[in-house]
């Protein structure tokens, strides 16, 4: 499978709250990291997390690269802006994010994400 179809895949189930679907994309020892926070093992994790920051975010993406990483593991980063909704109702858009992901067997086994929001909304 090309790893960035993967990816994008992976990403589409995100966005829509297809947790099944994003799951079944992941690999054993799967670990994400955001801004902030210490590697989250499950997805249910990192919607608790997301949930007090914004009522919702959605990604506009510039470009995928992949490329071959170590162990096997193929290394793709995407990277653009998220727009969306704080809670108190007000917009947000245009925020920077890269993120890192290694897929490995044709699993997602890590993401890494980075992003400006934190210096947006301190801004705001």
């Amino acid at each position: 499978s090309d790893p960035k179809q993967i990816v994008k895949a992976y990403l589409t189930a995100m966005e829509a709250r297809d947790l099944e679907k994003a799951r079944a994309m992941v690999g054993d020892g799967f670990a994400m990291t955001f801004p902030g926070t210490v590697p989250m093992r499950t997805l249910e994790e990192l919607i608790a997390w997301s949930k007090p920051r914004y009522k919702s975010v959605a990604k506009t993406y510039d470009g995928f690269d992949a490329m071959q990483g170590t162990d096997d593991a193929a290394v793709v980063y995407c990277r653009g802006t998220l727009q969306g909704e704080y809670h108190d109702g007000s917009p947000f858009d245009s925020i920077r994010f890269i993120d890192r992901f290694e897929i490995t067997d044709g699993r997602i086994t890590k993401q890494d994400v980075w992003n400006d929001m934190a210096e947006v909304r301190a801004q705001t």
